[in-house]
């Protein structure tokens, strides 16, 4: 009797720098999900690849990398959901087309097989679910419109420009944007540090050469920047 070879897996995963990490989205919570999906199959993981970039982007140069590998090893390219590799159909054939014989796996849709059926089925759905945006994008436009045009004043009367309420409420976003911004890095840093990189100018080099936006989405890493994400994420 032959033994099956077990399946082997390139992992690709995804946060938005606009995102804040809420359940479901983190990167912590993508890796869990690819994770108990591989040995839930008996499968082997090879690689995996994180990218921290806006969804709206085709342009994602981990993507590029996971793509080039799965091909390479003729590794199925698995990724936690759906939404974090796209929402535009277009996109999402040309990724599926791009990932070589062994296909994609979506960890939310384990259902979907590798392979001609599963592309095809992938890409109804994200028809459809682009459909879905449309409209409701439109319908949302339509409704802001028509109620300007009653003399409706759009927005919360408590948050006007100047006023301590929103000047409370400015800060509280930020805050919370920096800590969701902070529990992303977080698996990012735990590897460079896994690497052997202890210290925050090391850590601070590392992020650079890595590709990985800063805060500010501008330049290169400080040593004070990542010392304020570590201390937000308590190390």
């Amino acid at each position: 009797m032959s033994i099956l070879p077990s399946p082997r897996f390139v992992a690709y995963l995804r946060v938005s720098t606009q995102k804040q990490g809420v359940s479901g989205l983190g990167l912590e919570a993508q890796a869990q999900a690819v994770e108990a999906y591989i040995a839930g199959v008996g499968g082997r993981m090879l690689a995996t690849f994180t990218e921290i970039e806006t969804g709206k982007r085709s342009d994602r140069p981990e993507l590029t990398k996971a793509l080039a590998s799965a091909r390479a090893q003729k590794a199925v390219l698995i990724v936690a959901k759906l939404d974090r590799l796209a929402r535009n159909a277009r996109f999402l054939l040309t990724v599926v087309e791009g990932a070589g014989e062994a296909g994609v796996i979506f960890c939310d849709l384990p259902t979907i097989p590798a392979g001609p059926v599963g592309k095809f089925l992938l890409t109804q759905m994200a028809a459809v679910a682009e459909l879905e945006g449309g409209l409701i994008s439109q319908r949302t436009k339509a409704a802001l419109t028509a109620a300007k045009a009653r003399g409706v004043k759009l927005g919360n009367p408590n948050l006007r420009a100047g006023t301590p309420d929103q000047a409370r409420a400015a800060a509280a976003a930020k805050s919370r944007q920096a800590r969701g911004r902070a529990a992303d890095l977080s698996p990012v840093l735990i590897e460079i540090r896994a690497a052997g990189v202890t210290t925050l100018e090391g850590m601070a080099r590392a992020l650079t050469a890595r590709g990985v936006p800063t805060p500010s989405g501008r330049g290169a890493w400080y040593p004070a920047t990542v010392g304020r994400i570590e201390a937000r994420n308590g190390v």
